[in-house]
């Protein structure tokens, strides 16, 4: 059965640190394009960073030079590392999977709370 489970996120303050870590099952890690999202209630809900089955990642411009997305095949596991964190980035972050590497995500976790104090 897939599956997607986040974890990592937590209390932090602002211009720290954090990784999150999405473990997926065999059979969606080996072909998907991944990615991880957030959303703040009464918010959108934003992509904020993607992976390519080939490795290639690109970044909201929000966050862009300041989190780095990657992928660890022999894991099954996709990571978010974030840095220099703002309050504008607390969030409930979600991983998601994209198995036709099209741009639609069918499966995703159940989220990680980050929460940013200034």
């Amino acid at each position: 059965q897939v599956q997607l489970v986040e974890s990592g996120g937590g209390l932090v303050q602002a211009g720290g640190s954090l990784r999150l870590s999405c473990a997926a099952s065999q059979s969606i890690a080996s072909g998907s394009a991944m990615g991880w999202f957030r959303q703040a209630p009464g918010k959108q809900r934003e992509l904020v960073a993607r992976i390519t089955r080939g490795g290639y990642t690109s970044y909201a411009d929000s966050v862009k030079g300041r989190f780095t997305i990657s992928r660890d095949g022999a894991r099954n596991t996709v990571y978010l590392q974030m840095n220099s964190l703002k309050p504008e980035d607390t969030a409930v972050y979600y991983c998601g999977a994209d198995p036709n590497n099209s741009g639609l995500f069918r499966y995703w976790g159940q989220g990680t709370q980050v929460t940013v104090s200034s």
